[in-house]
């Protein structure tokens, strides 16, 4: 078997997952690391593979089939994202939702101009949230579809508040509101803003000396991750950290309500959930089921950015569509 040749930009969680996901997909292999730190300083857990300076991945485009993209959404995807597809088929996990359209622009130009496969926003929320929303959306039009997350710590909120001037480490919970979820499941669709469905919850290391009033405003105001709903900051020590908040546990809930008959007489549920010990380690395995479709669809001429809603379920699977037909059809 000819192995999909993987390499990885960004050794932290979600690197570290996809790296162990490897492991589970026979028909792929891991060939580098690539990151902004010291490589000396990096010791992969695959033996005979080697990390790199990021700025190397240019010179390694004949020895990689697709690119594993494991930064955070905030500030290192805008920018790695479109960059990243003019030299290889890569995979992201974009989760800013509000700006996926400019992002999945800005990555397609590159990656049309280059003639690479790019799937971005992979994960599970977006990515299979999002397709589970499309299939619900299809077969129940004119109704109402919720998503609630969590609860769970927020990979891409918690880099986000990391990122703010003053703050050492962070851990954010998305924590769904439980009188939201029982008014859906008893059928009620109600109208429900982002407030009314969540909250957010930040446990904050703050540097020494740092103002920490500044940072709770910094991260209250936060457009498109925090300014939308009731969000509490509480500053702990590192130790705290450390002993309470370890984890990354996640999940989350899609339903849609819908009506079928001449008088809509007869109503319907679709329901979807996940339920994770490991954000990242899930996250990672999403990344490579797309991963194998972009190295399929790059085989097959195609180029161009896409989202899990343009690709056929088949392109994920390591089975033939004769297996596909035969044992889960």
């Amino acid at each position: 078997m000819n192995k999909i040749k993987i390499a990885i930009i960004g050794y932290g969680n979600l690197g570290k997952g996809v790296e162990a996901g490897i492991r589970q997909n026979k028909d792929m292999e891991l060939v580098g690391v690539f990151t902004r730190r010291d490589p000396s300083t990096i010791k992969t857990a695959t033996a005979g593979v080697s990390a790199y300076y990021i700025d190397d991945a240019k010179n390694m485009t004949e020895q990689i089939d697709v690119m594993v993209l494991c930064g955070g959404s905030m500030s290192d995807l805008p920018e790695q994202g479109p960059h990243f597809a003019t030299m290889f088929n890569t995979v992201d996990g974009y989760d800013n939702h509000a700006e996926i359209p400019d992002y999945f622009n800005a990555v397609n130009k590159s990656a049309l101009a280059a003639g690479k496969v790019c799937v971005i926003s992979s994960g599970w929320d977006p990515g299979l949230f999002s397709i589970n929303r499309l299939y619900a959306e299809a077969i129940l039009p004119g109704e109402i579809t919720y998503t609630f997350w969590g609860k769970g710590i927020s990979q891409g909120h918690s880099d986000a508040i990391r990122r703010i001037n003053g703050v050492k480490d962070a851990k954010q919970y998305t924590i769904p509101l439980e009188s939201a979820i029982d008014a859906v499941k008893k059928g009620e669709t109600p109208e429900l803003s982002a407030r009314e469905k969540h909250k957010r919850v930040c446990y904050v290391v703050a540097d020494e000396g740092a103002d920490k009033e500044q940072i709770k405003n910094d991260i209250k105001t936060m457009p498109n991750y925090f300014s939308d709903y009731d969000t509490e900051v509480h500053f702990i020590t590192e130790k705290e950290l450390e002993m309470e908040h370890s984890g990354l546990p996640h999940g989350g809930l899609v339903i849609r309500y819908g009506k079928t008959g001449l008088n809509g007489e007869h109503n319907n549920t679709i329901e979807y959930k996940l339920n994770l010990d490991s954000n990242p380690e899930f996250t990672a395995n999403v990344l490579l089921a797309y991963a194998r479709a972009a190295y399929r669809l790059s085989k097959e001429g195609v180029s161009g950015a896409k989202t899990v809603a343009d690709i056929a379920p088949a392109y994920l699977s390591i089975k033939s569509g004769e297996e596909i037909r035969k044992t889960i059809i």
